[in-house]
């Protein structure tokens, strides 16, 4: 029991001494960044599923 008690005593020191946290303006920031990627990798992937479809489509008809 002694050792998870250290455990969690050297987590909360790390937590608060050691780790470099984001300033507000560094995190929205990234957090921007991480959305503007998102929206274009999910644009990318609607596109290319709009283009297989539509070539399938016609595939598909033409052998009808």
């Amino acid at each position: 029991m002694a050792s998870v008690t250290e455990y969690i005593k050297e987590s909360y020191i790390e937590l608060t001494e050691k780790v470099t946290w984001p300033t507000w303006r560094e995190l929205q920031s990234s957090a921007v960044l991480v959305l503007v990627a998102a929206i274009i990798i999910a644009l990318f992937i609607f596109g290319m599923d709009q283009i297989i479809g539509y070539v399938l489509n016609k595939f598909y008809t033409s052998l009808a």
